[in-house]
């Protein structure tokens, strides 16, 4: 047989080896180029399901609030006497992204299992953005009801009761703070900050280009309370995400988790957004990038009443964090007596 012939003997055997490995090949590079590859059938279902909630039925929406862990839910008692005002569930759902590397415990069963499939999480990574997208999706597709979607961690205590957060979010009376909240997302959008820019140029120089201009770069705390029109568009987005996936080159830590979300809802509907968070962070003193960690010898009704107050833009917090776990005990002590005490008494 001539050379040519031989050639083209050996390559017409190795096209079966080549369509055998070919997958395993191609998903390989696919996955390494995206952190989330395997989520992308999650959130194309979220984004594409026609499950509705009707405005002919009486069944009223829900609020979704999304536990980000990757300890023990210290804080289950507090959040269980929350929930316990509505032991039937109509007016919220439960999901925990938890890392599943780690042996996240759900003391007396107080959050119901609602654990979603999960992946380890790595602080100051985009890994924290594709888990709080993930408790989005799922979210998203397990009841239409779920029309607001709180994002916590086990650092975070409720403030008031279950049912003033849920009358602040959609009974809406029109001489209060929530009215003007109408159909708006709570997410902390700020444009101007000492080391935006520093921040911005985390991956490289020119690398957020053209997607992310740094005019329209924004930072905010990674906690917020979206409406489901804007849990849908954090879903669905690929664009914005293949710029914050990216790592970063700097030997300062970046916060993708503190970017993405402002700088994606400030793009493509800041009108709809408040611009602040419904969660209580105080910065003072604050090291490392961690903010103050409360202690129980500062827990006090005192405490309670100064973290609801109004932040600049009049929305009361709802929620507060950083507390150590140690502040259970002195939390609960107070807890209905002032924290979900069910009442409309807004500050004390």
């Amino acid at each position: 047989m001539s050379p040519p012939i031989l050639v083209s003997f050996f390559l017409f055997l190795s096209l079966p080896l080549l369509f055998l490995l070919s997958p395993h090949l191609l998903s390989t590079t696919h996955f390494s180029s995206s952190p989330d590859a395997d989520d992308l059938s999650l959130f194309r279902r979220a984004t594409t399901t026609t499950r509705h909630l009707s405005t002919a039925s009486n069944q009223k929406p829900k609020i979704a609030f999304l536990f980000l862990t990757n300890s023990n839910l210290s804080f289950a008692p507090l959040w269980q006497k929350f929930f316990s005002s509505d032991p039937n569930r109509h007016l919220f759902n439960i999901y925990i992204h938890a890392d599943p590397t780690s042996a996240v415990a759900d003391p007396g069963g107080v959050f119901h299992g609602r654990f979603i499939p999960s992946k380890k999480t790595y602080r100051s990574s985009p890994t924290l953005i594709s888990a709080a997208r993930r408790l989005l999706a799922n979210a998203l597709l397990d009841d239409p009801l779920n029309q607001y979607f709180a994002l916590m961690s086990q650092h975070c205590i409720p403030l008031f009761s279950l049912r003033f957060v849920y009358n602040y979010l959609f009974e809406r009376s029109p001489n209060s703070a929530a009215s003007r909240a109408n159909h708006r997302s709570f997410i902390e959008i700020i444009s101007h900050e000492s080391n935006l820019y520093e921040r911005y140029l985390a991956r490289g120089v020119d690398v957020m280009l053209p997607e992310v201009p740094y005019h329209h770069f924004r930072v905010g705390s990674q906690f917020f309370t979206l409406t489901r029109h804007h849990a849908k568009l954090v879903v669905k987005d690929q664009r914005l995400w293949k710029k914050f996936r990216l790592p970063s080159i700097t030997e300062d830590p970046s916060y993708p988790e503190e970017h993405y979300f402002p700088t994606l809802l400030s793009m493509v509907d800041r009108n709809c957004c408040t611009g602040s968070t419904l969660t209580r962070v105080n910065w003072t003193g604050s090291w490392n990038g961690h903010p103050h960690l409360y202690t129980p010898e500062e827990v006090s009704p005192e405490l309670i009443c100064n973290l609801r107050e109004p932040n600049s833009r009049n929305y009361l917090h709802l929620f507060a964090r950083k507390f150590s776990p140690e502040c259970l005990v002195p939390l609960m002590d107070i807890a209905d007596d002032v924290i979900i005490r069910d009442n409309e008494v807004v500050l004390c």
